[in-house]
C-alpha cells in the first residue's frame, strides 16, 4: 500500500534512470562531411510577394456568418 502512495515519485525515478541509461549507452555518430557538395548561392530574383486586396467584414456581416 505504501508503494501506491508514492507512484509519482517511483515513476520520476524510473524515468530518470531510463534517461540516464539511454545517454550512457549510446555512441555518438560520426559527422559525415563531404567536400564535393554544391554551395547554395543567393539569387538576384526578387522575393515573391502576395498582396490580398479585400474589404474587411463589418460587425453585421460577421454576425450573419455565424
Amino acid at each position: 500500500m505504501n508503494a501506491l502512495k508514492h507512484m509519482e515519485a517511483i515513476f520520476v525515478v524510473a524515468a530518470a534512470v531510463a534517461l540516464s541509461v539511454t545517454f550512457v549507452t549510446t555512441e555518438p555518430q560520426p559527422l559525415a562531411v563531404s567536400a564535393d557538395r554544391t554551395v547554395v548561392t543567393q539569387s538576384e530574383a526578387p522575393m515573391p510577394v502576395v498582396t490580398i486586396a479585400a474589404k474587411r467584414l463589418t460587425a453585421a456581416e460577421k454576425a450573419a456568418l455565424i
